[in-house]
C-alpha cells in the first residue's frame, strides 16, 4: 500500500519560500473573516462589556499561539504536513484517527462559512423580491430551516463545489480581493458604529450584564476555552503551512506578531459594532450579515452582500478545504486527491446543520467551539509530548512513508496514542452530555460537569500526560529503532 502522494510528500528545501511576512499575511487574512467577528460580538451578547470581550479573545489567542508554534516546528524542520506528522505518534495507519477528527471539524467550519455566504445571498434576493422571504416551509420543524435561506444556502454550496472542481488555483484572485476588501469593510462598519451611536463614548460605557463576580467567572472560563477552540484546528494542522517556511524564525515570529494582534483588533471592531446595534436598533445584532441586511438601501445591502459572498468563498476554500483534503487523502493516498477530498468535505458540511451551530451565542460557543476543542486538545497534547519529550525533535522522514518502520508500531497503530486520546476525551464527556441536555444536570457531580468548561486544557494535559506515561513505562513501540524510549 502507498502512503504518499504529491500532497503528502515532504516539501524539499528548494520549495520552502515562506518568510515572516507571508505568515503575517496568512494570519491577518484568516483572522479577518465573518466567524471571527461573530466570535467576539457573541461575548457581548453573552453579557461581557467591551474590554472584557476583547481581553478574552486576546488571551485565548495568546494561549493557542503556544501549541501553534510548537506544532509548527516539525513542518519547518522536516517539510511534512499534519497527517504525516501524526504518523510519528499514532502510527502510519493510526494517524487516520486524528486526521479524520480534525477533518470532520473542518467540515463543520466549511458548513458554517457556506451558511454565511448563502444567507448573504438570501439577503440580496429578499430585498429585491420580498415574496422570497414568504415561501411556504418544506422542511420539518426539527430541521430549523426556512425555505428561502435553504435555497440560497444550497446555491452557494454548489458554487463552492464548482470552485473545488476548477482547482485551488482559481481562488487566488478571490483571496487578493478578500485581503483588500475585508479590512476596508471592517473599518467602514467601525465608522458606521461610531457615527450611528454618536461617538465611542456611549458604546464603551455599555456595562457588563453580570451582577456578581461569580456570574462573570462562570461565563469567562467556558468563553476562554471557546476562544482557544476557535483556532484549535489550525494549531494541529499548522505544519500544512509551516512546511513551506524558509526558517523556524520565519514561522515563529510571523505567527507571534500576527495572530493575537489581528484577532484582538478585529474583536474590538466586532464588539464596538455589536454594542452600537443595541443603541441604534434597541437589540444586539451579533451577526454582521443580518446587520447589513437590516439597512434600508437595496443597493447598499446588495453591494455589502456581494462582497461578503466573494470574501466568504475565498475564506472557505483556503481555510476549510485545503487541510481536510489532505486529511482525507491520508486515508487512501492513491485514490483521494484534493478534489475528491474537497467533495467529501462539502457533503459532510451539509450534513452537520451549520445554521443550528451559529443560531445563537450559547450554541456557537458551548456546543460547537468547546465541544470540538475537547476532541482536539488531547491530540495536540499527544503530538507535542511525543515530538518534544519522546523523540527530542528527531524524526526519520523516510520511515514515515514505509510499512515496517519504527512508526509502524503494531499493525500501523500506536495504541499508546489511541489510549491517550481516549483518556483525554473521557473527562469532558459528562459535561458535554449535560450541555446538550442528553442527560439530566444532576446525573454527574457538578465538579465533573465543570471540567467541560476547560475542555481543551483538560484534554491537552490528560491526553498528553497519559500518553507520556504509557510510552515511558509500557513500551508500546513495536521496535526500538529510532524511538529512543
Amino acid at each position: 500500500m502507498s502512503y504518499t502522494n504529491e500532497d503528502l510528500a515532504a516539501v524539499p528545501l528548494s520549495k520552502r519560500t515562506w518568510k515572516t511576512a507571508n505568515y503575517v499575511a496568512l494570519w491577518v487574512s484568516m483572522c479577518l473573516c465573518i466567524p471571527t467577528y461573530m466570535l467576539a460580538s457573541s461575548l457581548i451578547e453573552g453579557g461581557m462589556n467591551w474590554w472584557e470581550a476583547v481581553l478574552t479573545v486576546f488571551l485565548g489567542n495568546v494561549i493557542v499561539l503556544v501549541p501553534m508554534i510548537l506544532n509548527g516546528h516539525v513542518g519547518a524542520e522536516y517539510g511534512i504536513p499534519f497527517p504525516v506528522f501524526a504518523r510519528i505518534s499514532f502510527g502510519l495507519r493510526g494517524a487516520n484517527i486524528p486526521a479524520l477528527l480534525r477533518a470532520i471539524v473542518a467540515c463543520g467550519w466549511f458548513g458554517i462559512q457556506t451558511w454565511i455566504g448563502g444567507f448573504a445571498f438570501y439577503q440580496i434576493v429578499k430585498i429585491w423580491i420580498p415574496a422570497f422571504a414568504l415561501l411556504p416551509p418544506v422542511f420539518p420543524a426539527w430541521v430549523g430551516l426556512e425555505t428561502g435561506p435553504a435555497i440560497t444556502f444550497f446555491l452557494f454550496w454548489l458554487l463552492n463545489m464548482w470552485v473545488i472542481h476548477k482547482g485551488i488555483e482559481s481562488i487566488k484572485k478571490l483571496l487578493v480581493f478578500k485581503a483588500i476588501f475585508l479590512p476596508v469593510a471592517a473599518l467602514s462598519l467601525l465608522a458606521w458604529a461610531i457615527f450611528a451611536a454618536h461617538g465611542l463614548g456611549p458604546i464603551l460605557e455599555q456595562p457588563s450584564k453580570f451582577q456578581t463576580s461569580g456570574e462573570f467567572w462562570t461565563f469567562f472560563f467556558p468563553a476562554l476555552t471557546g476562544m482557544v477552540g476557535f483556532w484549535a484546528t489550525v494549531s494541529l494542522n499548522i505544519p500544512d503551512f509551516t512546511r513551506y517556511a524558509v526558517s523556524q524564525r520565519a514561522q515563529i515570529v510571523g505567527q507571534a506578531l500576527a495572530l493575537p494582534l489581528a484577532m484582538g483588533i478585529f474583536a474590538f471592531i466586532g464588539v464596538v459594532v455589536t454594542s452600537a446595534t443595541a443603541i441604534v436598533f434597541g437589540k444586539m445584532i451579533w451577526d454582521p450579515v443580518a446587520l447589513a441586511g437590516s439597512f434600508d438601501s437595496p443597493v447598499l445591502v446588495t453591494l455589502a452582500m456581494v462582497a461578503v459572498i466573494i470574501s466568504t468563498l475565498a475564506t472557505n476554500i483556503a481555510a476549510n478545504i485545503v487541510s481536510p483534503a489532505n486529511d482525507f487523502s491520508n486515508l487512501a493516498p492513491s485514490k483521494i486527491d484534493f478534489k475528491v477530498g474537497g467533495y467529501i468535505t462539502g457533503i459532510l458540511g451539509l450534513l452537520i446543520f451549520p445554521w443550528k451551530l451559529i443560531a445563537d451565542p450559547s450554541g456557537y460557543i458551548f456546543m460547537w467551539l468547546i465541544a470540538y476543542s475537547s476532541l482536539l486538545g488531547p491530540i495536540g497534547g499527544i503530538l507535542i509530548v511525543d515530538y518534544y519529550f519522546i523523540r527530542k525533535k528527531k524524526v526519520v522522514v523516510e520511515a514515515l512513508y514505509r510499512e515496517g518502520s519504527q512508526y509502524w508500531y503494531q499493525g500501523g497503530f500506536n495504541f499508546a496514542a489511541v489510549a491517550g486520546l481516549i483518556f483525554g476525551i473521557l473527562p469532558n464527556i459528562p459535561g458535554f452530555l449535560t450541555t446538550i441536555k442528553a442527560v439530566d444536570a444532576g446525573a454527574f457531580p457538578s465538579e465533573v460537569n465543570s471540567l467541560y468548561h476547560y475542555a481543551w486544557f483538560v484534554g491537552l494535559f490528560v491526553g498528553g500526560g497519559s500518553y507520556y506515561l504509557l510510552m515511558r513505562f509500557f513500551q508500546f513501540a513495536s521496535n526500538g529503532s529510532g524511538n529512543d524510549l
